[in-house]
């Protein structure tokens, strides 16, 4: 089969995915199977292998992450149930200046916070930041709002356990500990240069308090403010600190040549995020009455479902593209130079965003299609995960929940929430092509 029929067909079936999820509002883990289906099918696999394929990409997926996304949404679940992040938020205050705070606010829920899932970190925080947006000074709603994007979508496709991060490192089959590392390098310099330029743009107009802002504070931070007994803020957020120190410390003996099999053990990032679940699951039973675990559980059961399903269709696809052969025709058309691949990675990603809105679906596609052929130009997977990463935050719009979910939990308009959603994540999207691109070429 010649190489045009097989470019063709690949973009045919990427086209055909995102027809079928906006017009035939059909969902995208029954888009992206159709569209594994329909590749395999009419590039040459035949229908048994076409199957294996649909099912060995959903399972060896499903193998890398599917422990790691359930347990880091219980995790998560948990860290709400406890008051983590409001006792955090105050003590961030206390620590910061009103100068400096929106920055600490937007990197420490891009990072820390990433185990918790977007909605539910959203939901908690975003009475919070509407509260410190008053007591920052002038534009302050401006900064904390782009703050809280910032945080919640960068630190989705760069830091694990984020759930962009863990499906891409599956995709591409990751050290997990490794995409942590280089992942939070890139979620900090990313929010804190974005929030910066952001900043300084709405210091010189851009953003209009009388058109960007409502008068009133959401409904949500009223419920907030209801009081309620928690655990100190080591207390509870000591399980997430350690598994995240085990998972960083892991991955930093691996680079450094210093691994052993405990260090590997403790430092694998299913069990270091067991061993944080066990630890908070005592300690919510410690503090907390039986009726909260129990709930917060549930949640979490909940909240993983519909992520394990939409990454493990993901691997499937990904998994037929690999089989078409097609890594193997991309590696004649690029040299040895890691910027045009990278760059391709992430248009393909932001091109994929743009058209269906699933920052999550975008990213584990265009790291599938692309991500074969790049080990054949010696560029490491890691920066590929980051690129599609970062194309998929390009253009974050009315097509995302989290979009609406931010503009209608924060004190901003719709107008307001262009700027610092969509005109702010988009920035950042390109932003992050920087790091990105220079460890690439150092590492």
């Amino acid at each position: 089969m010649s190489d045009i029929v097989v470019f063709a067909n690949t973009a045919i079936t990427i086209i055909g995915v995102v027809v079928l999820i906006l017009r035939a509002k059909i969902s995208p883990a029954i888009a992206l199977v159709l569209g594994a289906l329909y590749l395999g099918l009419v590039s040459g696999l035949g229908p048994e292998q076409t199957i294996k394929s649909i099912t060995t990409g959903f399972g060896d997926l499903m193998t890398e992450v599917g422990l790691l996304i359930a347990f880091g949404v219980l995790l998560g679940s948990l860290m709400a149930s406890l008051g983590a992040i409001e006792k955090l938020v105050d003590r961030l205050v206390r620590l910061f200046g009103p100068k400096t705070l929106p920055y600490a606010f937007g990197s420490t829920i891009g990072t820390v916070l990433q185990s918790i899932f977007a909605d539910v970190l959203l939901v908690i925080t975003a009475p919070l930041a509407s509260r410190l947006s008053r007591q920052i000074g002038p534009h302050g709603a401006a900064r904390m709002c782009a703050a809280m994007a910032l945080g919640i979508e960068v630190g989705l496709v760069f830091v694990v356990p984020g759930v962009g991060a863990v499906a891409l490192a599956g995709v591409l089959d990751l050290p997990f500990g490794k995409m942590f590392v280089f992942g939070a390098i890139t979620a900090v310099f990313t929010i804190v240069t974005t929030l910066a330029l952001f900043t300084a743009l709405a210091k010189r107009g851009l953003w209009n308090p009388e058109l960007d802002e409502t008068e009133e504070l959401p409904v949500a931070e009223v419920e907030a403010g209801e009081e309620r007994r928690y655990p100190s803020l080591w207390l509870s957020l000591s399980p997430l600190l350690l598994a995240l120190l085990l998972i960083a410390s892991g991955a930093i003996a691996e680079m450094l040549g210093l691994s052993s099999p405990v260090v590997d053990f403790l430092g694998d990032p299913v069990i270091a995020l067991l061993i944080g679940l066990v630890g908070a699951l005592v300690i919510a039973r410690w503090k907390l009455p039986k009726e909260d675990t129990e709930a917060a559980f549930k949640r979490g059961f909940h909240e993983s479902g519909q992520i394990l399903i939409l990454t493990g269709v993901g691997g499937s696809l990904a998994q037929t593209v690999k089989d078409v052969g097609l890594g193997g025709l991309l590696k004649d058309y690029f040299t040895t130079s890691t910027l045009l691949p990278l760059l391709l990675v992430w248009a393909v990603a932001a091109v994929l965003h743009i058209a269906v809105g699933s920052v999550v679906l975008a990213s584990i596609t265009a790291a599938g299609v692309l991500g074969p052929v790049m080990p054949m130009l010696g560029i490491d997977p890691v920066f590929v995960a980051l690129a599609a990463g970062a194309g998929s935050l390009f253009v974050i719009h009315a097509t995302s929940n989290t979009f609406w979910l931010l503009q209608t939990l924060l004190p901003q308009t719709i107008r307001g929430a262009l700027k610092s959603v969509t005109l702010t994540v988009s920035t950042a999207s390109v932003i992050a092509m920087v790091p990105i691109q220079l460890m690439a070429f150092l590492f």
